[in-house]
Formats: C-alpha cells, structure tokens, sequence
C-alpha cells in the first residue's frame, strides 16, 4: 500500500469533498429534508458548517474508518461498522452542541432531518471512496515487494517481516527467478536487496532493466529502506555496527531548531497539563487510597538521557510489593495489578505525575521509554545497539508506544527497539504531532495497558 500518512491527508481530503457534495444536494432539493424551497443560505451557517466538516474526519479518525485502508485485506464488515459508528457519533455530538447552544431555527444546518440526510449521504460517499482507494482508482498503483537475499538470510529477514501486521506482502526471490517472473508482469516493482547479495553478478540484468530497458518503475533499495518505508521502523539486527552514528541524527548539530521547539514545547504543554489534569489526579490519588490504604505514588529509578539514572513518580497501579522482590515484565492481565490501577492505566493516567520528570528536564514529552536499568542489562546482551536509544531523553509517550504492544518479553523489546531507532533517525516536529494524536485517540478509547 501507498505511504499511510498520504493515504490518510486523500481520504480526509476525498471526505470534505463528499459533505461539500451531499450538502449541496441537500441545498438543491431542500424538500427531502423538509426545508423551504427558498432562502437557503450558508452564509449565517458558517461556524456550524465549519464545526461539521472538522467533526466528521476527526471521529472517521478516533473509530479507525482510515486505519482499514493500512489493512492487507479489507473486511467490509469491519468498514461498514466504522462508518456507521463515525456517523452515530456525529449525529450524537451535533445533537448535545445543539442542545448546549440552543441556537435559532434559521439554522437549518443542525435540524434532524437535514442531519440524517447528510451523515446517510457522506456514509455512503466514504465507503465508496475507500473500496476505489483500495482498488487503485484513487490513487497510484502499488509497486509489488520483492526480496532479494541469500538462501540463509531469508527466513530471518521474513520472521523480522511478520513481526508486525503486513501492510503489503513481500516475496522473496532470486535475481534470476525474478527476471523469469517479470515477463508476466506489468506493475511497478520494488526490490529490496541485503548487503550480501548487493555484489552479485546476478543483479547485473536487474540493474539493466531498472535503468533502461523496462518501462516499468522498477526501483531498488537497501533491506533497512525497505523497513523504513513500509513499517516505519529499523530492526536493531539488520544495522550494521557503524550503521548509525549519533552524528547522523537530526538533532545533533549544535544548533538545532526543532530540538529547541521540542524543549520549549514540553515545558509548556507538560504545565497546562499539569493544570487541566489537577483534579482527575486528585480523584486517581483518594480512588487508590481508599482500595487499600496503601501509598498513594509509586517512583522507580529508570534510565534517562545518555542512561543517566533518575527517578520517575506515577500514580501506583498495583499491589504494594515487598522490596526484596526481583523486577518482572508486566503481563496482560497481571494480577498485581489493582482494580484502580487497571482504570488508570487504561486512560494512561497513572502517567500524569511524569509531567513533573519533563519540567525537570529528565523526560521529554515524545521520546523512548524509560527502562529499570537492572532490566536494560539484560536487554543490551541479547538485542545490538541497544544503548543507542538513550541518545535521546525518555518520553511520556513515543513512536514505539503508539505503533507496538506493551513490552513483556525480549522479544517484545527488540520490537519496540525498532521503532525507537527510527524515531532516533527520523525525528521531526510533524512526526512529534502524529505520535501525539496517536497518544490521544489511544487515551480517548481507553486503549492503554
């Protein structure tokens, strides 16, 4: 599948065109909703007709009606269930604002009839439009994936493949199987070729056709652009000893101006949350108190930025545990794991008491996730360039939070390590905001662990 960022912004943007159109038919033939046929104006409609156009997308977003179009497979089921909760809950917020405002009946925009008309017509639109994005109507078509690997390196490069949901499916192959099947194909390609077979004679017609003579798009690329491309990540095995400097990140020149933003942005937003937030912390601290009389904070020492040690403070989630007891991953369905705690956790609330680690300067809003160091010492023997995650200050929330499970293994950690390697590379101020709408739609349906 295409980029799921470019896929989002056309969806979103196919989306406004479909209430734009619904409306104005509903405008044309006002009878169907029961409106005059006469005097129909959007000019004293304007902050509702805006209200509308920015609802509808950001609930499509909230209940996954763009998520689908990421899928390898598209369940239409699945679809229909989306756009149909997007639009119940369109109607239901519209309905309480109506209510609060209590505005004129001039208002046509926000009249019952009109509004079912309208959600019912852009339903419609919306699932139209992803089965025609989906069948490459809408947009460019995708290139097939081919990998090209030696006979050894292609089971571990599969099982690092499959470690995450397939956005599209990779074949692996060999330079002269490929050429064979490319008679009978006429799609774009996309090959992807490790270092071991990058000096192989058997490229060379390969390298030919994507130059030359094929009219095809046939592009070739290295095994890490490949997982940078399609999965967002740099599995930690796959990097080379000295494939990633800390010179090659982006806020390492000694002027950066997003890492002055980034600063600048924590220290305000983590105080206006501290704000806003005062009283559901008030009401978390007396909820665990009353379970079971026990300590209302919870700090841990974790390691921080260039793994410096510090103490992290969170709302306690768990049973109060004897000091002799050894670290352990924390399991779904754990049952150290109070009936309180299992509530805070869900909305990430136990987390709030962090904000004070990120006006001190030891967390970050965005970042990796700070680890116990008793259990990093065992991570950075089994997973390579471990350490390198520390070459940024641990965050709230991050790029590993929002795109893999909660970690309860090794495994899950080498994960987890993968996102946090291409955060490291690919830090920006944009890919900060999409990890913080991730954060939020995951707080929003209780999604936390």
């Amino acid at each position: 599948m295409n980029d799921p960022r470019t896929l989002l912004v056309r969806a979103v943007m196919f989306d406004w065109l479909g209430q734009l159109l619904i409306l104005a038919l509903v405008m044309l033939f006002p009878r169907l909703a029961g409106l005059p046929s006469d005097g129909m104006t959007l000019f004293s409609q304007t902050g509702w007709l805006l209200f509308m156009v920015l609802l509808y997308p950001a609930l499509g977003w909230l209940f996954g009606s763009y998520t689908v179009l990421r899928w390898r497979r598209l369940t239409l089921p699945v679809l229909l269930q989306r756009l149909l909760l997007t639009a119940v809950a369109t109607l239901m917020v519209v309905a309480i604002v109506r209510w609060l405002l209590n505005p004129g009946v001039e208002l046509w925009l926000v009249h019952r009839r009109v509004q079912l008309l309208w959600m019912t017509g852009v339903s419609g639109w919306a699932f139209a439009v992803r089965l025609a994005m989906r069948r490459g109507l809408l947009l460019p078509e995708s290139p097939r994936l081919f990998l090209l690997a030696e006979p050894d390196e292609i089971a571990q490069v599969m099982r690092a493949w499959k470690r995450v949901p397939e956005r599209q499916r990779l074949w692996p192959t060999q330079p002269e199987v490929l050429l064979e099947r490319m008679k009978r194909m006429d799609e774009p390609l996309l090959l992807a070729i490790t270092p071991a077979l990058r000096q192989h004679s058997e490229l060379l017609p390969l390298l030919e056709c994507s130059e030359t003579s094929d009219p095809r798009e046939i592009r070739m690329l290295s095994l890490l652009s490949l997982f940078q491309q399609q999965q967002e990540r740099l599995p930690p095995a796959f990097i080379g000893q000295d494939g990633l400097a800390y010179d090659d990140l982006p806020w390492a020149a000694t002027f950066s101006v997003q890492a002055q933003l980034k600063r600048m942005a924590d220290l305000l937003v983590a105080a206006a949350l501290l704000l806003i937030t005062f009283p559901f912390v008030v009401i978390s601290a007396l909820l665990i108190w009353i379970e079971d009389q026990g300590p209302v904070f919870y700090t841990q020492q974790r390691s921080g930025w260039l793994g410096r040690p510090f103490w992290v403070i969170k709302l306690r989630t768990m049973s109060v545990q004897p000091s002799h007891e050894p670290p352990s991953w924390t399991k779904p369905g754990d049952r150290r794991i109070t009936s309180v705690g299992g509530w805070l956790r869900r909305f990430r609330i136990d987390e709030l008491p962090q904000l004070f680690n990120v006006l001190k300067g030891e967390m970050s809003l965005i970042g990796p996730r700070p680890e116990r160091p008793e259990m990093e010492q065992e991570l950075e023997r089994q997973i390579p360039h471990y350490r390198k995650r520390h070459w940024m200050r641990p965050g709230l929330s991050g790029w590993a939070q929002v795109c893999a499970p909660y970690a309860s293994s090794v495994e899950d950690s080498d994960l987890k390590l993968s996102y946090d390697l291409y955060y490291l590379l690919n830090f920006s101020t944009w890919l900060d905001l999409v990890i913080l709408f991730r954060t939020i739609k995951t707080v929003l349906k209780a999604g936390g662990r």
